[in-house]
């Protein structure tokens, strides 16, 4: 699995760009969650289990998706030198 990085621009496999704020712990399950704003629109956040979010795309259900992982880390660089 990959690791996940806090104030990392993530692409969906379906194309659209996210920002990871945080993580939390769901109060009534304790499970790991990703807090995430969506980078177009009116900048909702979302929430989603953390193995989920790092987790590989359906191959079965998006055969033709080339991007391995649900979300992956985009390597933006700053143009100012």
């Amino acid at each position: 699995m990959q690791e996940l990085k806090i104030h990392g621009i993530y692409k969906h496999f379906k194309g659209d760009y996210y920002l990871v704020e945080d993580v939390a712990t769901d109060s009534e399950t304790l499970q790991t969650v990703v807090i995430y704003r969506r980078l177009y629109g009116d900048g909702s956040l979302y929430v989603r289990p953390l193995k989920m979010f790092l987790g590989k795309v359906d191959k079965e259900k998006y055969p033709k998706v080339k991007q391995v992982y649900r979300f992956e880390c985009q390597d933006i660089k700053s143009k100012v030198k």
